[in-house]
């Protein structure tokens, strides 16, 4: 697969924070970085095209469902003109296990038409156009350009806001405004890997309902954990 060229958009002003602050954000980050300095994504692709086809697959749904599904459908279709071969009727059975399944069959048959009309089977690796893709827009167009080194970017979906807000990182009200937010916080070095480590975070970690505090690598620099200390005294374990 040949390397996109990487663009660097301007980045929003920085914000401006406390000497404290900023060394409380810096480690963080470090602390991710020492568990984990190459994160990427779960999802399994081996193209743009299928990483797209992944990503838009993957809304509300798990990673592993889609990876269930799309081993046996990319062998079949693993490119934009092999999944109109494939047709919306013949895709449905390979996802069908997945939420949404319908609507996500009907998008990618779409866009894969639109790929091999408009770009001669190849993803368009500019946001606008990508984002103009049928089932693509601006979290999965993020996630994308980011996994594959087109450009800095930070997809917000809800680990991502709800790890932003516990770790006093964003206060904002919409993924627009969390991923505004952080984008003028993280700094530079880790810039292209912390939407990955906010996902594993809160993934494995910072659950929804009963955040790990015991095994978190950045519990002390949390101001939200005494909020689930309290709540749970005889230690933050349990299910998520």
């Amino acid at each position: 697969m040949a390397k996109p060229v990487r663009k660097r958009p301007k980045r929003p002003a920085k914000k401006r924070l406390s000497s404290a602050e900023q060394a409380r954000i810096a480690e963080i980050f470090a602390r991710f970085e020492a568990q984990e300095s190459d994160p990427a994504t779960e999802l399994d692709y081996q193209s743009p095209f299928t990483l797209v086809v992944a990503v838009a697959l993957s809304a509300q749904a798990t990673d592993v469902s889609v990876n269930k599904a799309t081993g046996k459908l990319f062998k079949v279709a693993d490119t934009p003109a092999k999944m109109l071969a494939l047709g919306e009727a013949g895709l449905k059975p390979f996802i069908s296990s997945i939420g949404l399944y319908n609507t996500k069959a009907k998008n990618v048959i779409a866009l894969s038409r639109i790929l091999v009309d408009n770009y001669g089977g190849e993803v368009p690796l500019q946001r606008e156009q990508l984002q103009a893709l049928p089932g693509v827009g601006r979290k999965t167009a993020s996630v994308v350009l980011n996994e594959l080194g087109v450009e800095r970017a930070i997809a917000v979906d809800t680990h991502v806001f709800r790890v932003a807000h516990r770790l006093g990182l964003s206060s904002g009200k919409t993924p627009d405004q969390v991923e505004q937010d952080l984008l003028r916080i993280v700094p530079e070095p880790y810039l292209t890997r912390a939407h990955h480590w906010l996902i594993l975070h809160g993934r494995y970690i910072c659950t929804a309902r009963r955040p790990n505090c015991d095994d978190c690598p950045v519990a002390d620099l949390c101001p939200s954990r005494h909020l689930f200390m309290s709540a749970h005294p005889g230690g933050s374990r349990g299910p998520s």
